[in-house]
């Protein structure tokens, strides 16, 4: 059994020391045969992290790192030859002398890996597409009982938001995928005249916990959304065995306060295992006390990054120094690190990051030698979380100012708040969040208060440039999550396939090998290295997320037709009962891009209207799974709507 390595000590000031474990109640599990240690408030995720296990094993050839992004889902050993007993290892809580498995769509390591494998690798080989495959997200959900309002997130504004509808009358339910409330704000501070993140979680968190018209459910995670519905995988962890089931709740009103995502700047080696994002490594370190190795390296483009070597400075770690991609930053935040006395290199960024010797990691710089540190916290700046917005139908359009998606227009019945909505500070969070409700009750209320600090003052966070060196021996990857995107190589001259290519007209259009939504980083990602030009990056997001099914529970189990096995599972029931996979018939000059949705209307653009999706190109034919009454139908790809016919 390995020791807990990467905890840090108990005594760790600034709240670090880990809020959600218990030091007091040791536990202990296996996972794959291996005997890991950990404290009673652990995820198996967490108490892998601190055991000194970050890696899931390997990808184009590379280590890549564990992270809650991407995670392998697991199983008792006793139910893992049952998918619906799949869950997810990131929202799990370890159980004293529970037996786990690990879920892959690639091979499992044989007994002899497992038993002998180095020490800090679960050993999976993820070439296999899907290989992170997420089993749950094929089930057919139970019908709950319908509620007023479903609030889509447990962070300010979330709470905000559920307390708003409450005091409004409305019959609320509070969804939060980690398990606890509270969010992210931590990392981001405190303004002048502010209480501080963690007082200001705690009164709103107790006044939800006693109002009786608010139903809290954590270790729940929406993934699909449609027009009074909310899909969601919820963990029953009231028990000793953890359990999970899929649930549609209907309801009248939904508020998405998903918050914002941290981009991954697409530099070689941006996954390796040691590299984190800012708000991982906070996250780790405010819940579980974890922190690997001793000696670190900042690079960032925002501010809040530069909250954590501040309140690191007093725990004995080693910043080496600090990168910003920004030329002449400034910060209160980083005035605080200069008072430290901590390296700042404004203007620089990393080329590339590579293993090295003992575990470390060697990050390449535009001058000197590289850096050999134990652990590279890596920002690339904020994005709001707009998936569930794009798979409710919503639109967005590229802020060239701010470098991100913007949510523009209006869903029915549907409001986001908060960093979701565009929001920068704790405060226009807050008031974001019962901003939502008055728009959803149709009432004027007081607006959103969002105090930003002048850019004289503070300079706006920035998208980390992409690193352009080719010659690296590690891939780059367009995003943390779990689809696993390489960023594409320069075609050779005889063409090439992608994620990203061009037609003939030079139009840049998303294609892929395998039929798949595209994560809002990735379509990020497209638009920093010039794969998606920035006007189409809107309507590439509204055409490329919404590639998941939600269908209500009273509908009959899909027909199986004969092409299934290469039918991906998210796209089950997508188009209804009786789809099936048939030939297009088109203008032979046109090309058809794996993912583009199909409608029967001209004019349609709403991903929920679709009755149809491009699969893949096969012998010169475009094979597309529809919905077994289309005939005339359009493509869309990019925006354009291509004539097509389905073959009988």
């Amino acid at each position: 059994m390995r020791p807990q390595t990467n905890r840090l000590p108990a005594t760790t000031g600034k709240g670090l020391a880990g809020a959600h474990i218990d030091r007091s109640r040791p536990i202990r599990f296996t996972i794959n045969g291996r005997v890991t240690p950990g404290f009673a408030g652990d995820t198996v995720l967490s108490a892998l992290l601190a055991a000194g296990v970050d890696t899931i094993g390997t990808h184009a050839g590379q280590p890549l790192g564990l992270r809650a992004s991407a995670a392998p889902a697991i199983a008792y050993a006793a139910k893992a030859s049952a998918p619906e007993h799949a869950l997810p290892m990131e929202r799990t809580p370890a159980r004293d002398g529970a037996e786990y498995r690990i879920l892959t769509e690639g091979p499992a390591p044989g007994l002899f890996a497992r038993l002998f494998q180095p020490g800090r690798t679960l050993g999976l080989t993820l070439e296999t597409p899907g290989s992170l495959v997420r089993t749950w997200r094929a089930i057919r959900g139970e019908a709950a009982e319908p509620t007023d309002l479903v609030v889509v997130g447990g962070g300010v504004a979330g709470m905000a938001a559920a307390l708003a509808g409450a005091h409004a009358g409305l019959k609320v339910t509070l969804l939060e995928a980690s398990p606890h409330l509270g969010g992210h704000s931590g990392l981001f501070g405190t303004q002048d005249g502010e209480s501080t993140p963690e007082e200001n979680i705690t009164a709103l968190a107790t006044e939800i916990i006693t109002n009786p018209t608010i139903t809290v459910v954590t270790h729940a995670e929406v993934f699909a959304i449609g027009e009074g519905i909310v899909r969601v995988h919820q963990l029953d962890v009231g028990g000793d065995h953890v359990e999970g089931r899929v649930r549609d709740l209907p309801t009248r009103h939904i508020v998405l306060a998903t918050g914002a995502l941290e981009r991954l700047p697409v530099l070689p080696g941006n996954r390796l295992p040691g590299v984190v994002g800012a708000q991982d490594a906070f996250d780790l370190a405010y819940r579980y006390g974890i922190w690997p190795g001793h000696n670190w390296l900042l690079a960032t483009s925002g501010n809040p990054a530069y909250r954590l070597p501040t309140l690191l400075a007093e725990s004995g770690l080693i910043l080496d120094r600090i990168l910003d991609g920004r030329d002449h930053a400034s910060s209160r935040y980083i005035e605080f690190c200069k008072a430290y006395g901590f390296r700042q290199f404004p203007g620089t960024v990393p080329l590339a990051i590579a293993p090295s010797a003992g575990g470390r990691l060697s990050v390449e710089l535009p001058q000197g030698e590289p850096i050999s540190v134990d652990r590279l916290v890596l920002c690339g700046g904020w994005q709001p979380d707009l998936t569930l917005w794009h798979l409710a139908g919503g639109e967005s359009r590229w802020n060239a100012r701010r470098e991100r998606l913007e949510p523009i227009g209006e869903v029915r019945g549907l409001v986001l708040a908060g960093s979701a909505a565009g929001q920068f500070t704790r405060r226009g969070c807050v008031t974001s969040g019962i901003h939502a409700v008055d728009r959803l009750l149709a009432r004027t209320g007081h607006g959103v208060d969002d105090p930003v600090i002048d850019a004289f003052y503070e300079t706006p966070d920035r998208q980390m440039h992409a690193g352009n060196k080719e010659d690296a021996p590690v891939p780059a990857y367009l995003d943390a999550d779990d689809a696993l995107m390489l960023r594409p190589a320069p075609p050779p001259r005889r063409g090439w396939t992608s994620i990203f290519t061009r037609s003939r007209s030079g139009t840049v259009r998303v294609l892929s090998e395998a039929p798949q939504p595209l994560s809002i980083g990735a379509i990020c990602a497209g638009v920093g290295i010039g794969l998606i030009p920035p006007e189409s990056a809107g309507i590439v997001a509204q055409e490329r997320v919404a590639l998941i099914p939600l269908r209500r529970t009273e509908q009959p189990s899909p027909t199986v037709s004969e092409d299934v096995q290469t039918v991906p599972a998210y796209l089950a029931d997508r188009f209804g009962a009786d789809a099936v996979v048939k030939p297009l018939r088109h203008d032979p000059s046109r090309q058809m891009g794996t993912g583009a949705l199909i409608f029967e209307g001209e004019d349609a653009t709403d991903p929920r209207r679709a009755v149809g999706v491009v699969l893949r190109t096969r012998n010169g034919k475009t094979e597309a799974l529809v919905a077994a009454s289309a005939r005339l139908v359009v493509v869309r790809e990019l925006g354009q709507a291509i004539p097509a016919e389905v073959e009988s």
